[in-house]
C-alpha cells in the first residue's frame, strides 16, 4: 500500500510557504496600503506636500475611474461596483495565468507577483472606499503626469518585467545551437 512518502515530492508547483512570488505580492500589498493610510492621515484631500520642488509632490486625490483616471470625470449608475467587478475579474484571470506558469519561469512569476500585489491593493481601495487613493505627483512646471500610488508602480514594473520576459531577456538559454 502506498504511503504519503511514496508520492512525488515535486508536482511542478512551488510550496506556498517561502514562495518568493507570494512574499513579493504581500510586500507590495502591505507597502501600498501603509502608504495610502499615511497619506489619508497626514495630507488633506486635494492638498499636496512638496518632496522635490518643481518635480515631485505627495498629493491626496481620489480616483473614482479606471487606470490613469479614465472615466474619473464621468458619472453613471453603479460605476464604482462595476469598475470593482471588472478589476476583480481581471485579477482572477491574472492569478489563474500565474498559477499555470512553470516554477522555472522566475522572471514571469515575479512580474505577475508585482501585478497581483498592486491589483489587490487597488481593488481593496475600490471595494472599501469606492475610489483608489493616488498620491505621487510627478511634474515639470505646469505639466503633470497622472497621480499614482505604490500599487500602480508595482503593476507598471510588473508589466515591464513580463514584456522583457516575453522578449526573451529573462532567458538563460542560448539561442545558438
Amino acid at each position: 500500500m502506498p504511503t504519503s512518502q511514496d508520492a512525488p515530492a515535486d508536482r511542478g508547483f512551488p510550496p506556498l510557504v517561502g514562495c518568493l512570488e507570494i512574499w513579493i505580492a504581500l510586500a507590495i500589498l502591505s507597502f501600498d496600503q501603509a502608504t495610502k493610510a499615511i497619506v489619508r492621515a497626514w495630507v488633506p484631500l486635494h492638498d499636496d506636500v512638496a518632496v522635490i520642488r518643481g518635480l515631485l509632490a505627495f498629493t491626496h486625490v481620489r480616483n473614482t475611474g479606471a487606470a490613469f483616471g479614465l472615466l474619473n470625470g464621468i458619472e453613471f449608475p453603479f460605476k464604482s461596483p462595476l469598475i470593482a467587478i471588472v478589476a476583480a475579474v481581471a485579477l482572477v484571470a491574472i492569478a489563474a495565468y500565474a498559477a499555470r506558469l512553470a516554477p522555472a519561469q522566475k522572471m514571469a512569476r515575479i512580474g505577475l507577483a508585482l501585478i497581483l500585489g498592486g491589483a489587490i491593493g487597488n481593488l481593496i481601495d475600490r471595494i472599501a472606499l469606492g475610489y483608489v487613493l493616488d498620491f505621487v505627483d510627478v511634474y515639470w512646471r505646469s505639466y503633470h503626469f497622472w497621480a499614482f500610488n505604490v500599487a500602480d508602480s508595482a503593476i507598471t514594473v510588473g508589466v515591464s518585467v513580463m514584456v522583457l520576459d516575453m522578449l526573451g531577456l529573462g532567458s538563460h538559454v542560448s539561442k545558438t545551437a
